[in-house]
């Protein structure tokens, strides 16, 4: 009798968790995911997608789908907050294409979580699970329990659940993620509503203490997300859905140049949240448990790699996973983790610095990584 392939348990429906089941699955691995929430909602934000995260969404088949929903911007400006000074532009578009054969997109994020939620079959994700324990047994599988009193099992598990992963806490104990002191405000607002105003389709405006990122999310021009890095020491909620205070927010920006006022004086209202970072962990792995994504390496996000590097977890995952029986997955995810962990642990030190682009400089260490065909580690 052949042996029963292994069972891979991923705990949270997020891109980082989608993406590897999606992943997973191509390989021929059966997948469960389990996510607290119980169901999915379209969240005001936008999100960038590079070459290095886009080479994994489209072997995902989701090609067609990138070109139709997302905006493809011909530049990154980088502009002085007052002035309006350039100070760098990066070139996209063709250039981006001719150089890495794959676009450079922004988009709303919630239309690539939708994408990648149809990637995987619907019975695939048991939604309302959220984790409670998790236990390495000693016969080789992982025992999960979730709040709803629901019991599982799997032959590894996947700790895909953010910056306050349930599972990291398993794996390294109680360790709160330590605030910036900044927070980011940020909405996505109809474009009919700046009154004619025609804005820069992907702009970061530098000031000395605090910057704003704009640009459109769709390829019709018609909806305008930013997002700020804005000093707030005595705020500490970390939320995805805090409402942010509208006049705090132009107060905090009234220096800064015409364009970014008109912005932020049309925008209806906003959602804020703390910015917070963690140091790189010592180990990702234990038993057959493992980490991917914002669990692992939680990042700032000045250099919009955050959901990139998560996606391109997922595909060296599958790549490590693929044809190993259970005997060998605790070895399979030791590899995942040593190949992934040096990159990941400089995007967050690099990002960190928040200086990425805001000079000429080379990002093709970051565009030009290819998780389909980069060496796994011995």
């Amino acid at each position: 009798m052949a042996a029963r392939p292994p069972r891979i348990a991923i705990i949270g429906a997020g891109i980082g968790g989608l993406t590897a089941a999606a992943c997973l699955r191509r390989v021929g691995v059966d997948v469960g995911i389990y996510e607290q929430a119980r169901g999915f909602t379209r969240l005001g934000a936008g999100i960038q997608q590079a070459p290095n995260s886009i080479r994994v969404l489209y072997a995902l088949g989701l090609k067609d789908k990138l070109l139709a929903s997302a905006f493809q911007p011909e530049t990154n400006d980088s502009r002085d907050y007052d002035t309006g000074n350039l100070t760098n532009s990066q070139p996209y578009g063709q250039s981006v294409l001719d150089r890495h054969g794959v676009p450079y997109f922004l988009m709303h994020r919630g239309d690539l979580h939708a994408m990648l939620a149809e990637a995987v079959p619907s019975d695939v994700i048991r939604l309302n699970h959220k984790l409670a324990g998790i236990e390495n047994t000693a016969d080789g599988s992982v025992k999960m329990t979730f709040t709803n009193g629901d019991t599982a099992r799997a032959d590894a598990v996947i700790g895909a659940d953010g910056v306050h992963s349930i599972v990291r806490t398993f794996m390294h104990g109680e360790e709160a993620p330590r605030f910036t002191g900044r927070v980011a405000y940020r909405t996505v607002f109809p474009v009919s509503l700046l009154g004619g105003l025609t804005p820069y389709g992907c702009v970061k405006w530098w000031g000395p203490d605090r910057h704003i990122v704009s640009y459109f999310v769709n390829p019709r021009r018609d909806e305008l997300y930013f997002v700020t890095s804005t000093p707030e020491p005595e705020f500490d909620v970390e939320s995805w859905s805090a409402k942010g205070d509208l006049a705090t927010l132009r107060a905090a920006y009234d220096t800064f140049h015409p364009q970014v006022r008109a912005i932020l004086a049309a925008c209806p209202d906003v959602h804020k949240w703390a910015l917070v970072e963690r140091d790189p962990l010592s180990h990702w792995v234990e038993g057959n448990v493992a980490l991917l994504g914002d669990s692992c390496h939680p990042m700032t996000p000045y250099m919009a790699q955050g959901a990139s590097t998560s996606i391109e977890d997922g595909a060296i995952l599958s790549r490590c996973l693929a044809g190993v029986d259970r005997d060998g997955l605790h070895d399979a995810l030791l590899r995942y983790e040593a190949t992934r962990k040096p990159r990941t642990s400089r995007i967050q030190q690099t990002s960190a610095q928040n200086t990425w682009l805001k000079q000429p400089h080379d990002a093709d260490w970051v565009y030009g990584y290819d998780a389909w065909t980069v060496p796994l580690a011995n």
